[in-house]
This record gives C-alpha cells, structure tokens and sequence, in this order.
C-alpha cells in the first residue's frame, strides 16, 4: 500500500476528497489530513508518505512552499497539486520540483482517482526498475569474484590479453595488474586423494591467506595468487600452517611450489615457474617447500657423467652378496642425488639400472616388476623408486643366494657321500674327490667348510676316527694297525694313534681298557 497525505485549509474539499475516494482499490491508504503546509511538514516527518494531494493557497505554508520544501528532503515523494483557475500560474513553478499532475478545483473523483492510478503505476514501475536494478547488481555480485577468476585462471595457464583487454578488466575488477606485485603458490597432495580434498585445501588456503588475489584448483593443484606483501619468516609461517592443518586432518603431506615474486601481469610465467619447481620433488622429496633457491639451473654447472658398472652389480647378485648390492646401489642414488641431471635423464639411468636387476629374475618375475615400473616412472620421488629398487634388487639377490645355498649343500652332500664311500681308501684327497665330480678343489674346499664349518680334512680325519670307534666296539681285539688299514691310514698307524688320542684323549690301547 502506498500511503497518501491530503492538505488543504478547506474543510470540505479534504472531507469529501477523503470520504470519495476508495483508497484500497487504488493500492493506497489516507494516513492524514493536514490544513496548511506546517502541519503537513509534521505529518511528513512521522509517517513519510508516498503521495501528497496539497491545494497550492494555503495560509501558513502555500503548497508551492511546501513542494520546495519537500523536494530538498524526500525527492521520492509525489505531488498532485490542486488549483484555481486563477491559481494556475503559480502552479507551472511546482513543475520545476517534477510536479506533473494539477487538478482544476472543484474536480470530479474520476480525474482524482485518474490522477492516483498513474502516480502508483509510476511509483510501481519505478520499484520494479528499482528491484531488476538490485537483481542485477546482486547476481553480479555474485557472478564477479567467478568471472574474475575465471579470467586470472586464464591469465596464468593460456591466454594472452591485448592493452585494451587489460584496461577493462582493471576497471571491471579494480585491480592493478601492471604495477601489483604477487607471489603464486601451487599445492599437490600427495598420494592417492578425492577430487574434494583439492577444494578442502582451497579453503585452508583461502582461511591462512586472508583474501588471496585468486584461489583456484587448476591442473589437479590448488593454486593462490596472493600480494607481496608478507616477510619470508610470515610467509613460511603460514604455508607451515597450511600443511599442518591438511595433514591434521585429511593425513596426506602437501609438496608445496613458491613462486618468485613478480608482476600480476606476468603470473602465467609464474605459473610454469611454479611448474618446473615441483618436478624437483623427485629429488627433494614429497612434502617439500620448493623454490628457486632449491634447484639448479642446467646451465649454472658442468655435469660430471654418472659412473655406472653394471657389471660389478649384476656379478654381486649372482653370487648372492646382499650387502654388496645395497652398498653399491645406495652409492649410484647418492651420486645421482648429487648431480640432479635433467629429471628424464636421471630416469633412463633408473630404468637402465631396473632392466639390467631384473633379467636376472625368472620370466614370471620379471613379468610383475615390468607391471609396476610404468607407475614407479611417473609418480615417485627418486627416494620412493631407491626404497623400491632395493626391495627389488634384495628379492632377487636373496633368491639367488638361497638358490647357491642349495646347490651348494647338494654339492657338500655329494662330497661326503664320497667320503663315506671312500675313507678306507689312504689316497683319498680333496683333489680326487674334485676329480670325481668335475669342480674345481679350492672352491670345493671354499664351500665345504662354509656349509659345514669345517674344513675337508678335518672332516676326514674326524669321519675315519668315529669309524674306528664303531670297529672298536663292535670287535675289542681289533689291532692299532688293522684298525689304522681299515680307516684309511695305511701303514702309518703311529699316526692313525696320534689323531685317535687328539679326537678321543686316549690312545687306542687305552681305549679297549675303558669300561
């Protein structure tokens, strides 16, 4: 409803106005009467209404004073001005304060009720206009800080923007892009992670960096272009803070990328700035603050080469020495660490050294680390593919060296089975047992003792003495030297009795003597 305020000093005129005119069916309401412009300037200040219908003679305050009057204070307010014919002069001064109706006195209730209908479609249209205007102001409120990110989205990864482009963005967002010094932080979760975690983040981010120039996911990072304007102490502060609270919550580390500080204008260099820093997570390792200070630039040094001997590692798996391999494989990732090449040229010398692990594997296991190497190449630090490198490498090595292990009690299972075979014999040597089976004597020796703790001669000399203790108890009138003949002395029973005294502590006739 809008509200109406009559004033006229006669009685009759305002008494048959009010009572005339259906004030509801016109979307209106009478909310006063007043007899001259003093009393309609109080009436005025409480209630405020719409529409005023004011006769222009009046004493006190005529009407025209009393339109001046309200035109200073409450240009919204509308006038429908009364008037004689004599009168209407002085009316054409209303029209300086936009009075545009005037009703000849006495009027008739149509042209009253004529004249209220068009002030409230005027007034209802101006509101309308006035709720689209708001409408519009609102939603682009709204759609402003997307559409300006959307722009610095594109500023930082592809787009290009001409003089005048620039020009209008500056005034459309009301931010200096040419003289405004920022600096971009770009985020990568680690490990396996949600889309959503991108966004939680974000507003981390968003809550530490209080009002970030932009704050966006881009590339399956969180990227923040923020002022310049924070000490390198807060700075790391913060961005200490921000991995914190992620971790707190969500336990996946955060590699972080900081930008140089540079002009808005040039945040697509930035950008890729921030790009090739975090690649050197491979050496730095995930959960990193990186920055220029960080890396080396390929052309600031000469690079040695990467001495690699293939050679020497593939010989200590085969022969199954573990700590050699892991010794010699953590000396090639520490010389690697230190020369930092270019990241794909570090890479083919991991997948070189990889290749040449693996083939000595079986075709089923080689099948299964092929299967992990194209994840292990595209996603880990050189720390991750070290620690899987050596898993690798310890698997086979120790495979290996199980495999020898069985060979090798095979092998000193034979021997001994020739020694059982053959101790009576006084020629018998390591030499011919070698001979018998076709390897060579001193890795035969090597081995035997390594499997037995022993080495082969003591072995025989203790194997043909438990056999003359067994020939001892069996037969009591056995002789030193039918005893010395039978155990594989020969003749030399004076010695067969001095290794039978060693082994036992008595000598053979003693032995026969105790109970």
């Amino acid at each position: 409803m809008y509200k109406v305020l009559l004033v006229d000093d006669e009685f009759m005129i305002s008494d048959g106005i009010s009572s005339v005119v259906n004030w509801s069916r016109l979307g209106t309401e009478l909310i006063g009467i007043a007899q001259d412009g003093l009393e309609a300037l109080a009436l005025i200040e409480r209630q405020r209404p719409d529409i005023i219908i004011s006769d222009i003679r009046m004493p006190g305050m005529d009407g025209l004073q009393l339109v001046e009057a309200v035109a200073e204070k409450y240009q919204d307010i509308s006038f429908i001005m009364l008037t004689g014919f004599t009168e209407f002069e002085y009316a054409k001064t209303a029209m300086h304060y936009g009075v545009k109706h005037y009703l000849l006195k006495p009027c008739s209730e149509e042209h009253l009720v004529q004249a209220i209908s068009e002030l409230v479609s005027e007034k209802r249209e101006l509101t309308d206009q006035e709720h689209f205007v708001q409408s519009i102001q609102y939603n682009l409120e709204r759609v402003l800080p997307h559409a300006k990110e959307y722009f610095l989205k594109e500023l930082v990864t592809n787009r290009t923007y001409g003089v005048k482009e620039w020009k209008y963005f500056e005034e459309l967002f009301d931010v200096q892009f040419q003289d405004q010094r920022v600096r971009l932080l770009l985020v990568e979760i680690e490990g396996d992670h949600e889309y959503l975690h991108l966004f939680a983040v974000k507003n981390i981010a968003e809550d530490i960096f209080h009002n970030p120039i932009l704050s966006t996911t881009v590339g399956g990072h969180v990227l923040l272009i923020m002022e310049d304007k924070l000490s390198e102490t807060q700075l790391f502060h913060n961005i200490d803070e921000i991995r914190a609270t992620f971790t707190r919550y969500y336990h996946d580390d955060l590699t972080i990328a900081l930008s140089e500080p540079g002009d808005l204008s040039q945040a697509r260099q930035l950008y890729m700035q921030t790009l090739v820093y975090l690649n050197y997570r491979f050496y730095l390792g995930e959960g990193s603050l990186i920055m220029e200070r960080d890396i080396y630039s390929p052309g600031e040094r000469i690079l040695p080469e990467f001495e690699y001997d293939p050679e020497r590692m593939v010989t200590a798996i085969k022969a199954g020495h573990w700590q050699e391999v892991g010794s010699e494989l953590n000396r090639m990732f520490q010389l690697l660490a230190s020369l930092r090449y270019d990241i794909s040229q570090t890479k083919s010398y991991l997948i070189q050294m990889f290749m040449e692990i693996i083939r000595l594997s079986g075709s089923t296991e080689m099948k299964r680390y092929m299967d992990q190497l194209p994840g292990m190449i595209e996603s880990s630090t050189l720390h991750s593919f070290q620690q899987f490198l050596l898993a690798v490498a310890k698997e086979i090595t120790l495979r290996r060296y199980e495999q020898h292990r069985s060979r090798q009690s095979h092998m000193v299972g034979s021997v001994k089975q020739l020694v059982e075979k053959r101790y009576r014999d006084e020629t018998l040597t390591l030499q011919s047992i070698a001979g018998e089976i076709y390897m060579n004597p001193d890795y035969i020796g090597k081995m035997f003792k390594k499997e037995t703790g022993e080495k082969f001669t003591n072995y025989v000399l203790s194997y043909r003495i438990r056999r003359a203790l067994e020939l001892l108890e069996q037969d009591g009138n056995y002789t030193v030297s039918s005893l010395a003949e039978q155990t594989g002395f020969g003749a030399n029973w004076p010695y067969f009795s001095k290794m039978f005294k060693k082994y036992t502590g008595f000598s053979p006739s003693e032995y026969k003597k105790v109970p």
